[in-house]
């Protein structure tokens, strides 16, 4: 059984005013989750936003990463764009920023969306992202750690910078044989039933595996375990998720 894990959440991806500890879903879910990916105007959120769910995260001892997307407020930052990598390096910079001008410390960075999936293989924009990571600076002179998907292009360029890399499992989403998430749309994307949520990432801590949308295990050694502020239903989710983790034995917190 792993020692410890680190619970994620993407939050701070709404446009309008937002209010922390009422009955915002922001603001229920950062009194469970250890780390908070937050929208950094790309895909969703604006200043006021990122401030605000900032504000609360530190307040309940829950570090916050840049939750950095390709611009694409449109689409939810969930389509592929072909940007040319020098500006997509400058995007992730910027994003990380932008960030840190709204709401203060950021710990660590994590792609978003299409973003995300893209950088798994896509060499260049693997590189545009951890240049960008590089160039926005932090966490003393070694950068900010990345987080990504076990395997992926952009995890093996963070290693080779020097940058710190967590990887990174999901409560919610289905997996396919190659350890790659489903896309979203097709059959198998997310995993919504509070028992088999719970069970599959207590095997995850436990065992680094997963049942995949085929039916077969697939090998997922992760150091944090996301859940999704979208999916239905999530703030019972990931309430049953810590427990039971911390039921059998998990300690949940923050990524060292």
């Amino acid at each position: 059984m792993a020692a410890r894990i680190d619970l994620n959440c993407d939050l701070g991806e709404g446009f309008d005013a937002w209010a922390p500890g009422v009955d915002g879903l922001d603001a229920q879910l950062l009194a469970i989750v250890t780390s908070a990916n937050v929208a950094c105007g790309f895909h969703a959120g604006d200043d006021r936003v990122m401030a605000l769910v900032s504000r609360t995260a530190a307040e309940r001892g829950v570090r916050v990463g840049a939750h950095v997307s390709y611009l694409d407020r449109e689409n939810f930052g969930r389509r592929f764009v072909d940007v040319a990598p020098d500006e997509l390096r400058a995007q992730v910079t910027h994003q990380i920023g932008a960030l840190r001008a709204a709401g203060g410390a950021v710990a660590y960075v994590k792609p978003h969306g299409a973003l995300y999936n893209t950088v798994v293989h896509h060499e260049a924009h693997a590189r545009a992202v951890v240049d960008g990571v590089l160039d926005a600076g932090g966490a003393g002179t070694g950068g900010l750690p990345v987080v990504g998907l076990p395997g992926s292009a952009v995890l093996a360029y963070a290693a080779s910078r020097g940058l710190r890399t967590v990887t990174e499992a999901f409560a919610d989403r289905g997996y396919r044989a190659d350890g790659t998430l489903v896309p979203r749309g097709e059959p198998g994307d997310l995993v919504t039933d509070e028992d088999e949520v719970a069970a599959r990432v207590v095997r995850l801590a436990a065992e680094g595996r997963v049942t995949g949308a085929d039916g077969r295990d697939v090998a997922v050694l992760a150091e944090s375990v996301c859940v999704h502020s979208d999916t239905p239903g999530a703030v019972v989710l990931a309430a049953r998720v810590r427990a039971a983790l911390e039921a059998a034995g998990v300690q949940v917190r923050a990524f060292a």
